[in-house]
């Protein structure tokens, strides 16, 4: 059984808690810019195709950490899974993505939004090889066009590598 004592204390310390958090400054809100919100179009649960038709996968990307980071799962038609997350870089003005996959790859992108598109670039490295990669999402009413281009000669020609048109899910 409890002690008058102990409840007393206890009631005291819930009681300081309650007004010790109250006197806590409000914390601003974080990433409430416009340019915050650039890659917003991107959000939701997509259905994607290739320029034939052909179904490619699904994607899901969503705002988490209170708005901060949009996250991206993706499944691939023939059983290739990753995930990316991208950050508006306010210090930097630009965007990042991380991008990691089942198969042990990594590719980190930057880049900024700019004549309605999104535009983040990269290096990638495979042994003694560099290939530039570039990835463009551009917005077009309730799709989302996303171009995957690579170069082995430092931006001179590109080679795409991905051409997928997303479509919202119902």
């Amino acid at each position: 059984m409890r002690s008058t004592s102990t409840r007393a204390l206890s009631l005291a310390l819930a009681l300081w808690s309650s007004v010790a958090a109250a006197q806590q400054p409000a914390r601003p809100p974080a990433c409430t810019s416009a340019e915050h919100h650039q890659f917003d179009f991107w959000i939701g649960e997509w259905s994607v195709t290739l320029p034939n038709g052909k179904y490619a996968g699904t994607n899901r990307v969503e705002s988490i950490l209170t708005g901060c980071v949009l996250r991206e799962t993706w499944s691939g038609a023939g059983g290739m899974h990753g995930t990316s997350y991208n950050i508006y870089d306010a210090a930097r003005s630009h965007w990042h993505q991380t991008w990691v996959d089942d198969g042990g790859n990594l590719l980190q992108l930057d880049g900024v939004f700019q004549d309605g598109r999104m535009v983040l670039t990269g290096e990638q490295k495979s042994g003694s090889a560099t290939t530039q990669q570039r990835i463009t999402w551009t917005p077009n009413g309730k799709e989302v066009r996303q171009v995957w281009e690579t170069s082995s000669d430092g931006g001179k020609t590109w080679s795409v590598v991905f051409d997928g048109t997303y479509r919202k899910k119902a």
